[in-house]
């Protein structure tokens, strides 16, 4: 039998308010913006979120989670706290299992704080369509106590979009996100400065207009996925110009462009046995 969106909803409802009181990992796009949401309108001043700041995210996503916290009432309720998963040993080495440091090094910082409020349940933004995906951090996460209402709820990516313009957030159609290690290739090194780099690079292109992007780290190479539609418009001459000077203030020697376009986890696609065994890249890649 098909669930709908609303009773879905209703059902994620309940499963919040069934905990008392939950904390909820907030980044700011459109799966943890919906689920504070639906959080604050179960929970009320029960409802706590946080947000892990490292160097690995995007300094425009720092302030657009504040500003995001701001406006669904949290207050003081929202916990900003600095995470510090580049000095986890091998993590700067950027492993295959990069995200399950990553996710562990949230938990790490968000359980104490959790406890010094009493709160026993730490919620991630996960849903359904996550699951078939290579998603190490999902399983690390768990191991480390968070749940995962979203899923529990059978909800998808797309639903969550409609409920979220349903709900009036901002959000419901805001690009999919991802922490800025998701644009090295598995085995090049992470550093402070190169994901500044990329950072500045995926700001100056927002500014000119791209939303659904990434700038994909390749050494002196610099190499653009955008939304197939774009494709016309970045090379085209009043722009091709202004996309590659923009590449060079920020390190890059080369520009190059992808013609396959923007997709999830494309640094996924040289796993071994990815397409063998059936899965789709990294959703949050």
């Amino acid at each position: 039998m098909t669930v709908s969106p609303a009773t879905k909803l209703v059902d994620l409802r309940t499963q919040l308010a069934g905990h008392g009181a939950v904390m909820v990992a907030f980044s700011g796009g459109v799966d943890s913006a919906f689920l504070l949401k639906v959080a604050v309108d179960a929970l009320g001043p029960a409802c706590h979120a946080v947000t892990a700041v490292s160097v690995t995210m995007a300094q425009s996503e720092v302030a657009d989670a504040r500003a995001l916290a701001t406006e669904l009432g949290l207050g003081d309720r929202h916990h900003v706290v600095a995470s510090h998963e580049l000095e986890t040993p091998g993590f700067a080495e950027n492993p295959t299992d990069r995200c399950a440091m990553c996710k562990t090094e949230l938990m790490t910082v968000a359980r104490p704080l959790a406890d010094r409020l009493g709160i026993g349940a730490i919620a991630l933004g996960t849903n359904v369509d996550d699951l078939g995906d290579f998603r190490p951090g999902i399983a690390a996460a768990k191991d480390h106590g968070a749940i995962m209402p979203m899923v529990d709820a059978g909800l998808t990516k797309a639903e969550i979009r409609s409920l979220s313009r349903d709900l009036g957030l901002r959000t419901w159609d805001k690009p999919q996100l991802a922490c800025l290690s998701s644009r090295f290739p598995y085995g090049t090194r992470i550093t402070p400065e190169r994901l500044r780099q990329v950072d500045a690079f995926e700001d100056g292109l927002r500014a000119l207009g791209f939303r659904q992007l990434r700038v994909r780290y390749h050494d002196a190479i610099a190499r653009l996925e955008i939304d197939a539609d774009d494709l016309p418009r970045i090379v085209a001459p009043e722009l091709r110009g202004a996309v590659v000077a923009l590449g060079k203030r920020c390190g890059f020697t080369y520009v190059a462009l992808d013609l396959a376009g923007f997709r999830s986890g494309s640094l996924n696609e040289g796993l071994p046995g990815l397409v063998r065994l059936g899965r789709r890249p990294e959703a949050e890649s």
